[in-house]
């Protein structure tokens, strides 16, 4: 899986217009037989704000947060950082970058990156000697 689905420690400039601090947001990855399932924490997102590209074997990540109080409240501590959240990974042609499919809920993205036929794994039947 090491080499399926690498991660990718850069952030491009000039890739987005905002002037905010941008996080990589913790993920777990999991592998099954069919599937390669990535979470990623990234609290404040949602299927409007979040922004996922694959270009040339690259899957990018990004996504958008609204930090504004609403009304007249103001905040008094903050105990995380404030923030877009981005990360990028590589992926091999192990993966059919066809059927990928992300949701998103309550802040967490899940991506299944369905394996390509090639890269899943197969049970061989034994048979006896005739």
């Amino acid at each position: 899986m090491a080499e399926t689905v690498k991660d990718i420690k850069e952030t491009r400039e000039g890739m987005h217009d905002r002037t905010r601090k941008i996080y990589s947001p913790a993920v777990d990855i999991i592998e099954t037989n069919n599937n390669i399932l990535v979470i990623a924490d990234m609290p404040g997102v949602d299927e409007k704000s979040v922004n996922i590209t694959l270009e040339k074997n690259l899957l990018t990540i990004y996504g958008m947060t609204d930090t504004s109080v609403s009304g007249d409240l103001e905040g008094s501590t903050a105990e995380y950082g404030v923030g877009d959240y981005q990360r990028i990974f590589s992926l091999t042609d192990e993966i059919d970058s066809n059927n990928i499919k992300a949701t998103v809920k309550e802040g967490v993205l899940r991506l299944v990156l369905p394996k390509a036929e090639s890269a899943r794994t197969k049970r061989i039947e034994v048979t006896g000697a005739a």
